[in-house]
């Protein structure tokens, strides 16, 4: 298991549309962000997700990393994925990071960290009974205009047994 779990933007924004943003507490413990990332999910517009996201915040269990190395270079990727990415690099113990970009998930495989996305937290949310159905999750995230890819969706549902 991960002793270190990051997020990018996306998977916190997706799982605040569906009230999931609890699931990261109850999977993980702690969820590190860095600053990069607090920065795009919390604009100041008093978005639904923000209070939200706010509220993982002051409750202590949504932390924001703020070491973050300024190597390698990633230029490819915004601020956030390559602020997680770097993060990762730079631990000497198993990190987790929570990432939907294709180019950022790409890039931090390719690092040989361990990358999983909205749609992996959704399964093991399922997998590990914190939610009662992981199809339910998936209808709700789709009319929020959140896009997961249906072969990746089906996959999770394949995984969990729905």
């Amino acid at each position: 298991m991960a002793r270190l779990v990051l997020t990018d933007a996306s998977p916190l924004i997706g799982l605040a549309r569906v009230d999931g943003l609890g699931w990261l507490e109850s999977l993980f413990g702690v969820v590190w962000l860095p600053p990069a990332v607090r920065d795009e999910v919390l604009p100041g517009l008093g978005y639904e997700d923000e209070r939200l996201i706010r509220a993982g915040l002051d409750g202590g269990w949504l932390k924001v990393h703020t070491a973050v190395p300024t190597a390698p270079a990633l230029p490819d990727l915004d601020a956030g994925e390559a602020a997680c990415i770097r993060i990762a690099l730079a631990q000497t113990e198993p990190c987790l990071v929570l990432m939907d970009e294709r180019a950022g998930r790409v890039i931090a495989a390719e690092h040989g960290l361990r990358v999983a996305g909205t749609a992996a937290v959704i399964g093991l949310a399922r997998q590990c009974g914190v939610i009662s159905s992981a199809r339910d999750v998936f209808a709700a995230l789709h009319a929020s205009d959140f896009r997961i890819s249906p072969t990746v969706m089906k996959t999770v549902l394949r995984r969990v047994g729905e």
